[in-house]
């Protein structure tokens, strides 16, 4: 990376000395900067590279918001979530379509109309990445899931009212999920969803 891409950085007179990779798989990869930091020195800075992700909050035409609960091994616990993905693995792929894999994928559902809703940083101390918020209405189960072999998933229909009313009850402590909910709580107001 070189300095240009970074020009905050460049303002405040940060100078990237070197970077290496200390860890990648296909989840993430593990990046440590040497920087040079005006009255402090040399410096490393390690953050996780992610990149862009997608998060879905899946509506359907009777009211129901579609939740996840899925089982998560760092945590262990089972946490309500919404659909979400990474784009790492997608290319050049624009992220409407992203989404809609995803929604596929993980709750083999379509949709009648995506918006975008907002974005931004999951961890911004930690990794890099901005996460896009989409409400999908119209969402219908029409499909088999295809999850991946590591998910374990079950779909929740759940009223939209509760659905916000669990987020700011703290049930749904993936933060991401929770935050995605909350972003679209103003756009479901105004489509006199909720």
């Amino acid at each position: 990376m070189t300095r240009e891409e970074r020009p905050e950085a460049a303002k405040l007179g940060w100078k990237l000395q070197r970077s290496d990779t200390r860890f990648e798989n296909k989840v993430l990869r593990l990046r440590e900067d040497q920087l040079e930091v005006p009255k402090k020195g040399q410096t490393a800075f390690a953050y996780a590279v992610k990149g862009a992700a997608v998060i879905i909050v899946p509506v359907t035409a009777d009211g129901q918001m579609v939740l996840l609960r899925q089982f998560r091994y760092p945590v262990d616990e089972w946490c309500l979530e919404v659909p979400a993905g990474t784009t790492r693995d997608t290319g050049d792929t624009p992220l409407e379509e992203v989404a809609a894999k995803e929604l596929k994928e993980e709750i083999g559902a379509t949709f009648e109309r995506l918006e975008k809703v907002g974005s931004f940083f999951s961890n911004s101390s930690l990794s890099d990445e901005e996460c896009h918020v989409f409400l999908a209405l119209g969402t219908t189960l029409s499909e088999k899931p295809k999850p991946e072999p590591m998910e374990s998933i079950e779909i929740l229909l759940t009223p939209l009212a509760e659905a916000v009313a669990m987020v700011r009850q703290g049930r749904m402590k993936t933060g991401p999920s929770a935050l995605a909910v909350l972003l679209s709580d103003e756009k479901l107001r105004a489509h006199g969803i909720i």
